[in-house]
């Protein structure tokens, strides 16, 4: 059991404002309660940092990780700026901006169902090749041409890899370049935000690789109990039928993925680049990113309940996971997502809140870490205690 005066060794280092020295405390009792630990915590409030903290052994302030599936979060406030320049209408049909996408009985399909997980394109026949997600026009195609898992709008499934081609092809359409492009140029680069949809190299060397999990061995058998047959659609929509590791060289343990930051899974930064990317939707670091009438748009649940592909209850705004009763990281308005590694970012427009977390290794079962979402209670308990 930890005692106040081990906490008060502060295993963690960096900045907490005053009146966030909960924070700290309780980072401080994660890290001395597991020495494999590492971790990197920001909080951003009213658009000034409160919480800047990092311990353990596998990160320091300077390090830079992939954090999987924060990168849909990114991806989604980038495309989301064509929604507020009035290019890109929700309720218009997908093939208003991507004709193809009509085959195969998509023709009625809308963009929110598109980018809510309600279209049931979680993977292609044949399975996905790495060069469909480098080169996701040429997914694209594959996936237009494709016949959904399930008739759009009467389910809901997480789209693991899909989701950056689907998102990447929508935004291309329209805007007529990358969305990378579009996120460097325009939300990244003017704000000096600390995460990279695409890694330069004048950056590698800040890179630590993420690492893997490190199981007990309940755990283990926990996971091996619970593994989905190699025939299921959970198992396709992971492109594991065949536990098929061919998509590895799109993650961002493989330089070639960092370099081409695939929208879905390959965005590097720290958890202050998180926030930041956050704050700045927010309104915050400079010129807003988004108005309210977009914010209020794309965080806005559209499906929620039990996920055809994860199993579990799940809720999905435009692009980002809403909190639940499974995953309580904020208030009922706001929004972000997680990734396979632990990681977490979101914005809560009601606490005015961006929050950033990155842990490592990789953490059980995978998706946000129960801490950092324990984390995120307490900075909100420190904001609650402010007002």
């Amino acid at each position: 059991m930890n005692t106040t005066t081990d906490i008060d060794r502060s295993a963690s280092y960096g900045f907490v404002a005053p009146g966030f020295e909960a924070v700290r405390n309780k980072l401080d009792s994660f890290l001395l309660d597991d020495q494999r630990y590492s971790v990197q915590l920001a909080a951003i409030w009213k658009g000034e940092v409160v919480v800047d903290l990092v311990g353990g052994p596998d990160l320091t302030s300077d390090s830079i990780t992939g954090v999987y599936s924060v990168s849909k979060g990114v991806a989604t406030v980038t495309l989301a700026t064509l929604i507020a320049d009035g290019r890109l209408d929700l309720d218009a049909p997908v093939t208003t901006y991507w004709p193809e996408f009509g085959a195969a009985g998509k023709q009625s399909v809308l963009v929110r169902e598109l980018l809510s997980h309600q279209v049931g394109l979680v993977n292609v026949d044949g399975l996905l090749e790495p060069e469909d997600l480098f080169n996701s026009s040429r997914g694209a195609s594959k996936l237009a041409a494709s016949l959904p898992a399930w008739r759009p709008g009467s389910a809901f499934g997480y789209h693991a890899w899909t989701f950056g081609v689907l998102i990447e092809e929508l935004h291309r359409r329209i805007a007529g370049e990358s969305l990378q492009a579009t996120y460097e140029r325009d939300i990244r680069a003017p704000r000096d935000i600390d995460f990279y949809l695409g890694l330069p190299e004048s950056q590698e060397s800040r890179y630590r690789p993420t690492l893997p999990m490190e199981p007990t061995l309940e755990q283990q058998l926990e996971m091996e109990t619970h593994r989905d047959p190699r025939d299921s659609l959970t198992t396709f929509a992971f492109n594991d039928m065949d536990n098929d590791s061919r998509l590895e060289v799109v993650l961002p343990n493989a330089r070639a993925g960092r370099v081409a930051g695939y929208a879905a899974s390959a965005g590097v930064g720290s958890a202050r680049g998180i926030a930041q990317v956050y704050a700045a939707t927010l309104g915050h670091l400079g010129d807003p990113v988004l108005d309210e009438a977009t914010i209020a748009a794309i965080s806005q649940e559209q499906i929620s309940g039990i996920d055809r592909i994860l199993n579990e209850q799940m809720a999905f705004a435009i692009g980002f996971i809403k909190p639940t009763q499974r995953i309580p990281y904020g208030s009922y308005r706001a929004f972000g997502h997680d990734g396979a590694g632990g990681a977490l970012g979101f914005a809560d427009p009601f606490h005015d809140l961006a929050f950033g977390y990155s842990p490592a290794p990789m953490q059980y079962p995978g998706g946000a870490d129960a801490r950092g979402v324990e984390l995120s209670s307490v900075v909100r308990l420190c904001i609650q205690s402010h007002t």
